[in-house]
C-alpha cells in the first residue's frame, strides 16, 4: 500500500508564494511511478495540475503553467511544488498524485484516493 504526506500548506496573499512537499511511502505494484499535483475544492471536480516522471520529465496543466513548478528527489520519495505569483482563485485542498507512467493527466471525481490533502489559502 502506498501513502502520501503532503506538508507545505498554509496562507499567502496574493502576488506571494508557497512550497509544498510530500514524501511517498510504500510498495508499488508498477515500475517507475509519475508523481504529480492535484487540487479540489468543495463541490469542485480534482482538478489536475502537474506531473513528473521518474526521468524528470515534466507536464503543466495550463491554469498553472509558468508559475508553479514541480520537482523531485526519488532518492528521498519526495515531490515538491513550488507555487509563485499565487492568485486567490488558487485556494483549495492541494493532493499529492501517483500514478503509472503517462496516466496522471485527467480531472476527477474526488482526490481522496491518495490521501488528505493540505490546504492552501490565497488572500486578495
Amino acid at each position: 500500500e502506498v501513502q502520501v504526506v503532503e506538508c507545505g500548506g498554509g496562507s499567502v496573499q496574493a502576488g506571494g508564494s508557497l512550497r509544498l512537499s510530500c514524501t511517498v511511502s510504500g510498495r508499488f505494484d508498477y515500475d517507475d511511478p509519475d508523481l504529480g499535483w492535484y487540487r479540489q475544492n468543495p463541490g469542485t471536480e480534482c482538478e489536475f495540475l502537474t506531473r513528473i516522471s521518474s526521468d524528470g520529465d515534466t507536464y503543466y496543466a495550463d491554469a498553472v503553467k509558468g508559475r508553479f513548478t514541480i520537482s523531485q528527489d526519488r532518492t528521498k520519495n519526495t515531490v515538491f511544488l513550488q507555487m509563485n505569483d499565487l492568485k486567490p482563485e488558487d485556494s483549495s485542498v492541494y493532493y499529492c498524485a501517483y500514478d503509472k507512467p503517462g496516466l496522471l493527466y485527467s480531472d476527477y471525481a474526488s482526490c481522496h484516493y491518495w490521501g488528505q490533502g493540505t490546504l492552501v489559502t490565497v488572500s486578495s
